[in-house]
């Protein structure tokens, strides 16, 4: 990958075990066990990522990440802790940290870290990075600073004032309304409507009157005329939301209508112009569905003219802060409530949460916690239903994977040392006891000698 990345962390286990499975990955890979050795290693190779602990001796992460940037500002970070607050994730993103996770994360996480901050510091230097969009009033509201949702606000900035067709993808809940929303927001055309329409809520007998419109008469019950969607989008934003729904049969007439720009009302004779940009989005995997048979290919190909992807919120975990604060405040006006305060470990749950329902699940917790809660306070106790530990097999983080890499590690040395612990204690850089201790808890095996 042609890439090199700088771990830092007091913790030797950790250190080794990121080394390794980074190196898997095909990464040049350096170690540092504090800021200070991590400085002193910097200016003499050149990083492109470093990922570094919050909280060590001497040297903090925060202090290493100012004093790095200082040394090269086109290096990205990642921070990583156990002991996340509100104002530390505010005060990493300020200073211009790249990402920000919380252990114990899974390895999956921290390698899509590593790939989106390498993405956007090569994108970065060759300029092609927007900026965060400026506020609208009224308008819409992407709250993140994470370098997923600076993506994001890019891919917004760029295909706003275009006439192309835009295709948003991403799992159920993460906003990819809102960014439809955005789009056209930004677009010249947003003086014009913009209709939402959710393809999976339609009837199937009923989607084609309401999309292309249907003649007074044209069938049972018709007793007047109906436009349809797309004359009512007219100059302005049809958003099809969850376009994967839509059958085969419709597809087919979709596509007609995007290709001759206009429409065919049911139980007209004539088409009827019709200028509409459209922005689809679906949960699916759209070229699974291609390649099985659900989805036409060709329409697939008109529709992804623009690709956005949406990422999970647990694959921007340090946004939670911000999306808390932003959402109490939008909550408060519509609850007629007066939450200003959450407590750091409350905080600190919802940030360690898998939130597979993504922010809309993030909303609905908050709003369920507000209308059960009282003050301006919300504490752990308020969200103890939601912040149970996760505990199936996906879910269990970085820490037992870091669990298993130690026991193999510890089985490496002893080997390496003839099974005399007290050598294997000095190579591990641990005391005897320690040593022991682990053994206790691994219980290695018995083919390991005892004594």
């Amino acid at each position: 990958m042609n890439a090199s990345i700088l771990v830092v962390d007091d913790e030797p286990i950790l250190r080794d075990a990121l080394k390794r499975l980074l190196s898997l990955d095909g990464y040049e890979v350096a170690v540092a066990k504090n800021g200070e050795d991590a400085l002193g290693c910097i200016p003499r190779q050149g990083f492109d990522v470093i990922v570094s602990d919050l909280r060590m001796p001497g040297l903090s992460g925060l202090e290493l990440l100012e004093r790095s940037r200082a040394a090269n500002p086109r290096v990205g970070v990642i921070l990583v802790t156990a002991y996340a607050t509100v104002d530390a994730a505010v005060e990493a993103l300020r200073l211009g940290a790249n990402d920000f996770l919380l252990k114990p994360f899974e390895m999956e996480d921290l390698r899509r870290s590593v790939e989106r901050v390498l993405k956007l510091c090569r994108a970065a230097e060759n300029g092609r990075v927007a900026r965060a969009l400026p506020p609208r009033p009224g308008g819409h509201s992407l709250v993140g600073e994470t370098p997923p949702m600076i993506a994001v606000r890019g891919h917004i900035v760029r295909c706003a004032t275009m006439p192309s067709n835009v295709l948003i993808t991403g799992e159920s809940g993460v906003g990819k309304e809102l960014v439809a929303a955005a789009i056209h927001a930004e677009s010249p055309r947003s003086a014009q409507p913009f209709i939402p329409v959710n393809c999976g809520a339609i009837p199937e007998t009923l989607i084609e009157s309401q999309l292309f419109g249907h003649l007074r008469g044209a069938f049972t019950n018709a007793m007047a005329a109906n436009p349809g969607l797309f004359v009512a989008a007219d100059h302005g934003t049809l958003f099809l939301d969850e376009i994967g729904e839509l059958p085969l049969g419709m597809q087919v007439k979709l596509l007609r209508v995007i290709e001759d720009r206009q429409v065919w009302p049911v139980g007209a004779t004539k088409g009827v112009p019709v200028d509409v940009r459209i922005i689809a989005s679906t949960n699916r995997d759209l070229p699974a569905e291609v390649k099985a048979g659900r989805f036409r290919e060709d329409l697939f190909y008109r529709l992804n003219v623009v690709h956005i992807n949406l990422p999970p919120l647990r694959e921007r975990r340090a946004d939670i802060p911000l999306l808390v604060k932003h959402l109490m405040g939008r909550l408060n006006a519509k609850l007629r409530t007066a939450f200003i305060v959450i407590e750091p470990d409350a905080l600190r749950a919802l940030v360690d949460q898998p939130w597979k329902g993504n922010v809309r699940e993030l909303e609905n917790v908050l709003e369920r916690a507000m209308v059960l809660g009282g003050g301006d306070t919300l504490s752990l106790q308020h969200f103890a239903a939601e912040t149970r530990p996760p505990t199936t097999p996906l879910e269990r983080g970085l820490r037992d994977a870091l669990r298993q890499f130690e026991r193999q590690h510890v089985r490496d040395v002893l080997i390496e040392a003839g099974w005399d612990k007290r050598e294997a204690a000095r190579m591990l850089r641990i005391s005897l006891a320690s040593l022991y201790r682990k053994l206790g808890m691994f219980t290695i095996g018995s083919t390991m000698p005892q004594g």
